[in-house]
């Protein structure tokens, strides 16, 4: 199997996984909250906003087919984009403005549930002569809004780049001598993520998606070398859109803090540089696979901290015969 296919040889993306249900398929208390707010607030709008409901159905794009529950509006694709194709045209969803918001989507019920009560208990101790204890929640209240921001990036727009797929700190540029999705030698880059690192992932290229593996495992420190290969992880196998076609590889791996891995992607979507295909929550790992060939060049070196969307890892040089 080689990593090179030309056009007439496009992978075929396979179907999803049966052990991916969800775009958080670990699942976790918040979601399990979440869920269940969910099926409240379906309740609600079918029962007291049916104009609403109606206008909303008319407006879907796309297959509804997959989906474990109702689509109302497009809050209900949050954690099962992945297991079909509806979707609301920006300019028809009311939601749109959470986009904007500096935090993370996947996090906004941990930053409600966690930062929310701890922000109010400070509030309340303010008021009282316990004000110095006040510190205490008000710091936990920021350390949550702290892990879950989202802050903008200037993508590059250069081509033959490999964007970091995430925030942190190179550990390892290792060589693999055989991967079999890319069909020869490999180049691994490990990036460890911080408590304080932005966690959310994204595209390292123009490229579309044609495998998914999720594998439970563990929750080892994402420092110990073993975390790679017995923790909990996602694995993304990808196609680059442009000629040649190379493959490549993204891998999500849980810390021990971090248990909840997310990842909207889905077979057959294409993603653009610096797409927000998910996140880790909590300190993690994510590796990215390229296949070690004369033409790539690795612009990194471990120590090296990078910015996810932002900062090339490697590049395929330009005067490289496979390039012409």
């Amino acid at each position: 199997m080689s990593s090179v296919v030309s056009p007439s040889q496009r992978a075929v993306p396979e179907p999803l996984p049966e052990n991916i249900r969800s775009v958080q398929p670990g699942g976790g208390m918040c979601y399990r909250l979440e869920l269940a707010w969910g099926r409240w607030r379906r309740w609600y709008l079918r029962r007291f906003r049916p104009a609403y409901v109606a206008r909303m159905a008319r407006l879907r794009q796309g297959d509804a087919e997959g989906a474990p529950h109702p689509l109302l509006d497009p809050r209900d694709l949050k954690y099962c984009r992945n297991q079909c194709s509806a979707y609301w045209a920006p300019e028809h969803d009311p939601f749109r403005w959470r986009d904007r918001l500096p935090l993370a989507r996947w996090g906004l019920a941990e930053v409600l549930l966690m930062a929310g009560p701890a922000a109010a208990l400070a509030a309340a101790l303010a008021a009282t002569r316990f004000w110095p204890v006040a510190v205490l929640p008000a710091a936990f209240a920021l350390v949550v809004l702290w892990f879950f921001r989202d802050p903008p990036r200037r993508v590059p727009q250069q081509s033959g780049l490999y964007l970091a797929p995430a925030d942190g700190k190179i550990t390892d540029v290792t060589r693999i001598e055989h991967d079999e999705f890319l069909g020869g030698p490999a180049v691994r880059v490990g990036i460890f993520l911080s408590l304080l690192d932005v966690h959310v992932n994204r595209a390292p290229c123009h490229a579309r998606v044609i495998a998914m593996r999720y594998v439970p495992g563990k929750f080892i420190s994402a420092l110990r070398p073993e975390c790679a290969t017995e923790n909990e992880s996602l694995w993304l196998g990808l196609e680059e859109e442009a000629p040649p076609h190379r493959r490549l590889a993204v891998r999500q791996i849980s810390g021990q803090v971090a248990r909840r891995i997310v990842c909207q992607a889905r077979p057959g979507e294409v993603l653009v540089p610096g797409d927000k295909f998910g996140m880790i929550k909590l300190g993690s790992r994510t590796e990215l696979w390229l296949p070690a060939r004369d033409e790539l060049e690795i612009l990194v070196q471990p120590g090296q901290r990078v910015r996810g969307g932002e900062t090339p890892l490697a590049r395929i040089r330009q005067d490289s015969p496979a390039t012409g």
